[in-house]
């Protein structure tokens, strides 16, 4: 155990954040998503949200530039609740944000650095996550 670390953050997650470079993606996925076909690396988080999976990983990564988070968008294109949380959970613009279709979003999902699969059953609760230069921030 770590302190001050998110206890979501495993060793073996935060091995794999830490290996990461800039604009590296990160992929938190929901439980339906094809982790095992498209994840280079993966972590399995069963039983856990993507928003507090995300979260977590927000707590030791910075955003990259726009676009820096990505959302399967919804098949009739609304914004669902597990989107908002997404979005409230990586702490990001309006302008950080874009939303992709499934293939579109599989596609970069291919290219990840990293997928980490949650235990989350509601349908489009997947994001990317692209991460930012570490260590610059002013205080």
């Amino acid at each position: 155990m770590l302190s001050g670390i998110n206890p979501i953050l495993t060793g073996q997650l935060l091995a794999q954040l830490d290996a990461m470079g800039h604009s590296d993606a990160v992929i938190v996925a929901d439980a339906h998503f094809p982790a095992e076909r498209l994840g280079r690396r993966l972590v399995n988080l069963p039983g856990l949200k993507t928003p507090d999976v995300l979260r977590a990983i927000r707590s030791v990564i910075p955003l990259d530039d726009a676009p820096s988070l990505d959302l399967m968008a919804s098949a009739d294109g609304s914004r669902l609740p597990v989107q908002d949380e997404l979005i409230a959970a990586a702490d990001a613009g309006e302008s950080d944000i874009r939303f992709l279709g499934r293939q579109e979003f599989y596609d970069l999902a291919a290219d990840a650095f990293l997928v980490v699969r949650t235990g989350e059953t509601r349908v489009y609760g997947n994001a990317l996550l692209r991460k930012g230069v570490v260590g610059t921030e002013t205080s």
